[in-house]
């Protein structure tokens, strides 16, 4: 913000000789009547301030102020510092593997399986893994697998996306470096039943998260991959 300029040296001096004071006449001495008017209206006023000071508070309505309605704070934040050990990958883990991460906010890996679900894709490899923070209900399962090459995967993504029954929570695309390499859906479970289901494909690779709702979203949203 530009700084406004000050005039330097002394503001300037007022012109001209200073006018003579004029001598005034002395008001004349009060009398009695005059004081007792003077206490009459001091009175008066006092007694106004009263009356307004008591209609404030008891009059229905008058001076009362509204509270604001209390802000809703949570009892507890949950910590994004896991709580529990994530399991080893194993001795002879394949590069797909190893991109899974230790832990995802609070939700830690566990053991890393071969899965054939997805068999009937032809995937070059496929594998499955929960990530919980210690408390089995809120447990996530990833079910990932890649292809030979991106548009095998997009031919999965799109019948895995099909098949899913449930409200659309989210949609999109992927972008790495500003380049667009896949898509992501996320969809409710059925009937409003608490869980949700997050499916992306990034490249050559389909992810497919299940279980809670909360969980679901904390899981798919900070997954690196």
């Amino acid at each position: 913000m530009m700084a406004m300029a000050k005039t330097s040296g002394t503001p300037a001096r007022r012109t001209g000789a200073r006018a003579t004071a004029k001598t005034t006449a002395q008001p004349a001495p009060q009398t009695s009547g005059t004081a007792r008017r003077a206490r009459a209206v001091v009175c008066a006023a006092a007694i106004i301030v009263v009356l307004a000071l008591v209609s404030a508070f008891g009059w229905p309505g008058w001076a009362v102020r509204t509270p604001p309605a209390p802000v809703e704070v949570p009892s507890a934040v949950a910590s994004a510092t896991p709580t529990i050990a994530a399991q080893p990958l194993p001795s002879d883990a394949s590069e797909l593997v190893k991109i899974l991460p230790e832990h995802v906010s609070n939700y830690v890996r566990g053991a890393v399986e071969s899965s054939d679900e997805w068999q009937s894709a032809a995937p070059v490899e496929a594998y499955a893994v929960t990530y919980g923070n210690g408390d089995q209900a809120k447990d996530v399962r990833v079910l990932m697998g890649q292809w030979a090459d991106a548009e095998e995967a997009e031919t999965q993504y799109e019948k895995l996306a099909k098949a899913l029954d449930g409200e659309q929570l989210a949609a999109g695309n992927i972008k790495v470096s500003g380049q667009n390499t896949g898509s992501y859906v996320v969809v409710g479970g059925k009937g409003g039943d608490g869980t949700a289901t997050a499916l992306w494909r990034n490249d050559t690779v389909v992810f497919r998260v299940t279980g809670p709702q909360a969980s679901v979203e904390a899981v798919y949203k900070l997954f690196p991959v």
